[in-house]
C-alpha cells in the first residue's frame, strides 16, 4: 500500500468514527456502502515528487516547498472573513485558505463521465456529459502538496502562503496590513506570478450580527438522499436555489446591517468553484466553508457528504466561535441531515452566541423516512435546554421575515 492509499485510508476511518445516528440511517436506507464500492478511482490524484510527497507530511513547516509554476499550476484563494482578535488593540487577521493543483493533471475525464452519465441515466452524447466534465475536473487533477504562492494581501502587503499539506490545501491566519478598515468592507487579495483566483475579504468588527448557514436543501435544492441523485445534482444539473430564500438572505442582509455570512457545508473543497458560482448569483457574499478531502476513489464524495458531518460543523463552527465570541448568531439549516443536532449542541455550550435558530422542514424526499426526521420528538431531543424562542422549524422563508424583524427590535 502506498502513502497516498495508506493516508485516504486513514481519513476515511476518522469519519467513520464521527458517524452518527442521523449518518447511519441515511447511509444504511441509501445502500451507500454498497454504491461506493462500484465507483472508480481517481488515478491521478497525486502526482507529485518523492521529495514533495515525504516533505509534505511537515505541513506549514516544511522548509523543502517549491513557489508554485504559473506554467504548470493553478491555486485556487478562498473568500474569507477578517476579524479583531480579543486584546488585540483593533489590529485585523484573517485565515487565508488557498487549493494547488497540477494544471490540466486529469485529462482523461471519459473513464469517470461515463459512469455518472450511466448512473444516472443519460443518453451517450447528452450535452449535460460536458457539465459533468468541467465539474469532475477539480476532483481529478492532481493536488500538489509542499507548495507555496506569494499574495498581495488586500492590495497592500505580499506575504506568503503555504505550504500546503497532504490534500494540497494549505491554511493561515495572518495579520492585515494596518489600515482603516470598516466593518462590511470588502477587498481582493491577488496572487503574485502565479495562475490563481482571487480572494475576497469581508471585514467585521468584534459585534453585530452574524450568519451561518447550511446550502443542500437550505439553500440549494437538492432533495436526494441517494447516491445517484447526489451524482445527478452534483455533476450534471444546474443548480437550484429554495423558493424565496434568495429574497429572505437579500433581506435579511439588509435588516442585520450587511452581517457576514458563512456558507457551512460538508461537500469537498473540490467543488468550491460550482458553489461560489451558485452563491454568487443568488446569495450574499460569505466566506465557504468546505471539506478538507484525502481520498482516491470518487467514493470519497459520498463519504464527505454522509459521514462525520455534525462533527465537522460543530468543529468548524467552534473555529468561527474563537474569531468572533461577541457576535450574535443567526443560524439556518434543515431537516434533512444533522443541523439541528449542531446547532442545538453549539446553544448549549456557548449560551446566548446563538440568536436564533431556522430550519427548514424539508418534504418530498422520497428515501428519506419523514416521519422521522421531521417529528417535533427530535426537534425537541435537538433542542434540548435551547429556549424555544430561540429555534424555529418553518417550511416558508416568508414565516421567518417577522422573526427578523423581533431581532432587530429586541
Amino acid at each position: 500500500m502506498n502513502h497516498e492509499s495508506a493516508a485516504a485510508m486513514a481519513a476515511q476511518a476518522r469519519q467513520r468514527m464521527q458517524e452518527d445516528e442521523e449518518d447511519r440511517e441515511t447511509r444504511s436506507i441509501g445502500k451507500f456502502s454498497d454504491f461506493e464500492n462500484t465507483m472508480p478511482y481517481l488515478n491521478n490524484r497525486f502526482n507529485c515528487s518523492l521529495k514533495d510527497n515525504l516533505s509534505s507530511y511537515l505541513g506549514s513547516r516544511n522548509p523543502f516547498y517549491k513557489t508554485v509554476d504559473p506554467e504548470n499550476n493553478i491555486v485556487w484563494l478562498f473568500d474569507n472573513t477578517a476579524y479583531q482578535p480579543e486584546n488585540g488593540n483593533g489590529a485585523w487577521k484573517a485565515e487565508f485558505v488557498a487549493a494547488y493543483f497540477l494544471k490540466d493533471s486529469g485529462k482523461d475525464t471519459s473513464e469517470v463521465v461515463a459512469y455518472i452519465s450511466e448512473k444516472i441515466g443519460l443518453a451517450q452524447g447528452d450535452k449535460a456529459e460536458a457539465t459533468i466534465a468541467k465539474r469532475l475536473q477539480p476532483l481529478l487533477d492532481a493536488v500538489l502538496p509542499a507548495h507555496a504562492v506569494n499574495v498581495d494581501i488586500v492590495d497592500k502587503d505580499v506575504m506568503r502562503l503555504g505550504p500546503s499539506g497532504r490534500d494540497g490545501i494549505s491554511s493561515d491566519e495572518l495579520g492585515l496590513p494596518a489600515g482603516d478598515y470598516t466593518d462590511g468592507q470588502n477587498l481582493l487579495s491577488h496572487a503574485v506570478g502565479a495562475d490563481v483566483t482571487v480572494s475576497n475579504t469581508t471585514f467585521a468588527t468584534p459585534t453585530g450580527w452574524a450568519v451561518i448557514s447550511d446550502i443542500d436543501d437550505t439553500i440549494k435544492k437538492t432533495l436526494t438522499s441517494t447516491p445517484v441523485g447526489i451524482l445527478q445534482t452534483t455533476f450534471a444539473e444546474d443548480p437550484e436555489p429554495i423558493a424565496g430564500m434568495p429574497e429572505f438572505y437579500k433581506y435579511m442582509s439588509q435588516k442585520l446591517d450587511t452581517p457576514p455570512f458563512w456558507y457551512l457545508s460538508a461537500s469537498p473543497y473540490n467543488l468550491y468553484p460550482f458553489l461560489h458560482d451558485f452563491r454568487s448569483t443568488y446569495y450574499p457574499t460569505g466566506t465557504l466553508v468546505l471539506r478538507e478531502a484525502s481520498w482516491m476513489n470518487l467514493a470519497g464524495l459520498l463519504t464527505n457528504l454522509t459521514q462525520g458531518t455534525q462533527a465537522y460543523k460543530t468543529d468548524r463552527m467552534e473555529k468561527i466561535h474563537r474569531w468572533f465570541p461577541r457576535r450574535k448568531f443567526v443560524c439556518i439549516g434543515d431537516s434533512t441531515q444533522t443541523d439541528p443536532e449542531s446547532y442545538g449542541q453549539l446553544y448549549r455550550k456557548y449560551p446566548g452566541w446563538i440568536g436564533a435558530i431556522f430550519i427548514r422542514k424539508v418534504t418530498g424526499v422520497a428515501e428519506m423516512d419523514e416521519s422521522k426526521k421531521n417529528s417535533p420528538e427530535r426537534f425537541e431531543k435537538a433542542f434540548k435546554d435551547v429556549p424555544q424562542e430561540v429555534w424555529y422549524v418553518f417550511e416558508n422563508p416568508s414565516e421567518l421575515y417577522e422573526k427578523i424583524d423581533k431581532l432587530v427590535t429586541s
